[in-house]
């Protein structure tokens, strides 16, 4: 069976897209995990998409892209935190397409060891040959996304074809159709399995991969509960960003599926905030990886394992549900955390365990 997306949302074709070797990923079940939280609980393994360690924002990048590809661009600019996933994967992108990548890191997270600063996803940007720039205004992504635009205009000036990659919430929602395309193929695996999850479990955080998944998932009629894990802003921040995000996506898609009672998120786990580990994400983290090698990473799956946890300790998600988990890579930041991570786990031993 091909799990294609694009077999149950045609409308996607329409939209110009770049060649990164983007491939079905696996949905696996978890046995031991599972049975440790008293559910089945499968995993979509997007962090196995095979461009420079993997990750969701290879979905995206592919949508992103494609006008980059299609206008001849020769650069392309992306701005993100010092230890972004999507930054990487843009260096990488730009290294499979034959173009330059310009990359600026925000000071987003409070810590500024050095091996934060110089290892995990900064170390790949110097080996895919990235030009990087550093912004210290954090948070702020209007004027991450105006100081792009300047290097933009700068490298025009001097003869070459920049291409930004904006992520800012009033740029058009391009990476949000890569994860609707995620939800049909995650969709069409489960239904030849014949055995479809009563609830999909996903990281939000610039809420393009919620958002898109979410819009393709319903553009489908599929009506699974989709829950947002918060890792960036809390869920009064958050809930009106996926709901104008995912009224976009549908909007792309030619209709209006997504309702009020669609939009979950969650901040159970979000403190002490964005990038920042807890007893939680250091749990979770040694659970996946002691029952089942299934590495996560601190910022994005580790929160998200620990907000499905909450959920099963809460009472929230019920015993012997169907969860689907999905995957969404970030694996090279393990390595920038790795002192808090070992003190962490260390201090974990001596505390009673999270379940």
């Amino acid at each position: 069976m091909s799990y294609d997306g694009l077999n149950l949302l045609p409308q996607l074709k329409s939209f110009p897209t770049a060649d990164l070797d983007l491939k079905c990923t696996s949905l696996d079940l978890l046995p031991r995990l599972g049975a440790r939280l008293d559910i089945e609980l499968f995993v979509k393994r997007d962090d196995t998409l095979p461009l420079a360690m993997g990750g969701n924002k290879i979905r995206q990048l592919e949508y992103y892209l494609g006008p980059a590809v299609r206008d001849g661009a020769d650069t392309l600019l992306i701005t993100g935190a010092v230890q972004s996933n999507f930054v990487r994967l843009c260096a990488a992108a730009a290294c499979r397409l034959g173009m330059k990548a310009v990359v600026q890191l925000e000071d987003r997270v409070p810590k500024d060891d050095a091996v934060y600063n110089s290892s995990g996803n900064v170390l790949l940007n110097h080996l895919l040959g990235a030009e990087i720039h550093h912004f210290s205004e954090g948070e702020d992504e209007a004027a991450a996304d105006a100081n792009l635009d300047r290097m933009a205009d700068d490298l025009r000036a001097k003869g070459h074809r920049p291409y930004v990659v904006h992520l800012g919430i009033d740029f058009p929602a391009l990476g949000g159709l890569g994860y609707a395309r995620c939800a049909a193929e995650c969709f069409m695996q489960f239904k030849e399995m014949d055995a479809m999850p009563d609830h999909v479990v996903i990281p939000s955080g610039s809420g393009l991969t919620h958002a898109g998944f979410l819009a393709g998932a319903r553009a489908i009629g599929w009506d699974v509960p989709v829950h947002g894990i918060c890792v960036r802003r809390d869920a009064e921040q958050q809930h009106p960003r996926v709901a104008r995000r995912a009224a976009e996506v549908c909007a792309m898609l030619g209709g209006d599926w997504v309702k009020p009672d669609d939009i979950l998120v969650n901040d159970e786990v979000l403190a002490p905030g964005y990038g920042q580990l807890n007893d939680q994400v250091i749990a979770a983290l040694s659970y996946a990886a002691k029952d089942e090698a299934l590495l996560l990473d601190p910022v994005y799956t580790g929160r998200t394992m620990a907000g499905l946890i909450a959920f099963i300790v809460g009472g929230f998600i019920n015993s012997g549900s169907r969860v689907a988990f999905i995957h969404t890579g970030g694996l090279p930041s393990i390595f920038a955390y790795q002192s808090d991570i070992v003190s962490s786990l260390n201090n974990l031993e001596t505390k009673e365990g999270v379940l």
